[in-house]
């Protein structure tokens, strides 16, 4: 695509779970219009509408998307932190998205990942290798169609990325710490192997409490 606007939106999904990837798309359209009208933020959709949204998404001719996968082990990195890795996919997404579709003009829309979004959007900018037009603001997914349709295609990957590594370890539930049976499946993973599974992510206080209480049950039957 060779156009004289693009407009962009961005979003994530998997930030908060205790396993498996983050997922940050962009999505890229020379025309407001061609975002399919049901659309919709993702998390407001059943699986199988975002399915077929995503579908519709990655088959539109007029419609271009990049998604960055940052893995567990890059979350654990003791040299960076959640803020900082969101911020750096968000901009390697964009970046990719105009590397191949250059534009002479470029509005972004982001979903702040930050309390700040002036901030999150000054990060942002501060690592794409152009100038553009950036707003970033809570609950994006849910006011603008383009960070919509951002947010099915991530978590669309996300979910895809989730249901991979429960084929291979079995049901290991949604990711969350809050979700029980993903509590249960890692307490499960630690009794028998005496350690995480390589998809998780070591450095979330879930991992710690869950280690400990493994450490203390062995302690006390000892």
């Amino acid at each position: 695509m060779t156009t004289s606007t693009i407009y962009i939106g961005v979003d994530e999904a998997g930030k908060g779970p205790v396993i498996g990837s983050m997922f940050v798309s962009a999505v890229a359209v020379p025309d407001l219009s061609n975002i399919p009208d049901s659309v919709a933020d993702s998390k407001q959709l059943s699986d199988a509408s975002r399915e077929t949204l995503a579908t519709q998404i990655a088959e539109h001719s007029s419609i271009y998307t990049a998604t960055i996968e940052v893995s567990p082990s890059d979350i654990d990195a003791p040299e960076t932190d959640m803020n900082t890795l969101t911020v750096s996919a968000h901009a390697t997404a964009i970046n990719n998205i105009i590397d191949s579709n250059p534009a002479s003009d470029v509005a972004v829309v982001v979903d702040a990942s930050d309390v700040k979004p002036e901030r999150f959007a000054s990060r942002i900018q501060q690592q794409c290798n152009f100038s553009f037009e950036l707003e970033a603001t809570h609950k994006a997914d849910v006011e603008y169609p383009i960070v919509a349709a951002a947010s099915i295609v991530a978590k669309t990957r996300r979910e895809s990325h989730i249901s991979d590594l429960a084929s291979e370890y079995g049901e290991i539930g949604s990711g969350y710490p809050s979700d029980q049976t993903t509590r249960d499946f890692l307490a499960s993973y630690i009794e028998d192997y005496g350690s995480l599974p390589p998809f998780a992510r070591e450095s979330w206080q879930t991992c710690d409490d869950l280690l400990a209480a493994a450490e203390q049950s062995g302690l006390d039957e000892f």
